[in-house]
């Protein structure tokens, strides 16, 4: 039996967020974009048959308002993602990059460091660009090592990346 793949696009402070998926387990994002038919385009790229459910991942969408709110989010293990398709070392810089706390930012160097292969910072740009996960895999906490931004293939760009960096250095955790 296959699965059905749903999807919701809502609101929050920072426009229109996606998420995508079966029942149980994430497949794609889209980061919050000005106008919900950006959003809903970009996150139904290439998945045909996917079923509007406003449901979908309410806890999750929660999470996701209050984060552009600019409370101190982690999106943690207990999220199900699918990285189906992805190669070994994709997967294992997506894992490693997924365990940085929420304003906690890393090199490109050192996450190819921790993700076992210490000169591969290039070959994990090129893995978080392929990112189908972004937020709830924070690539944008990822910078140069001289601490410049690097890229960002999201919608928006680097512009969206230095916002996202900047939300997070402005919270008050406790």
């Amino acid at each position: 039996m296959q699965k059905v793949t749903k999807y919701v696009v809502f609101e929050t402070r920072w426009g229109y967020f996606g998420l995508a998926g079966t029942e149980s387990v994430l497949c794609r994002t889209c980061l919050a974009a000005p106008k919900r038919r950006n959003a809903e385009t970009h996150l139904l790229r290439d998945l045909s048959g996917a079923q509007f459910d406003r449901a979908f991942f309410k806890s999750l969408q929660g999470q996701i308002a209050a984060y552009y709110e600019g409370a101190c989010v982690n999106f943690g293990p207990e999220i199900r993602v699918s990285l189906d398709g992805f190669r070994p070392f994709s997967v294992s810089v997506l894992k490693t990059c997924r365990q940085l706390k929420f304003g906690q930012t890393i090199s490109y160097g050192d996450l190819a460091d921790r993700s076992g292969r210490p000169a591969a910072g290039r070959a994990v740009g090129g893995a978080l660009a392929k990112n189908p996960l972004p937020l709830v895999i924070p690539c944008h906490r990822v910078l140069g090592a001289d601490g410049n931004l690097g890229g960002f293939s999201a919608p928006g760009g680097t512009a969206v990346k230095r916002r996202m960096l900047e939300l997070e250095r402005q919270a008050l955790c406790t």
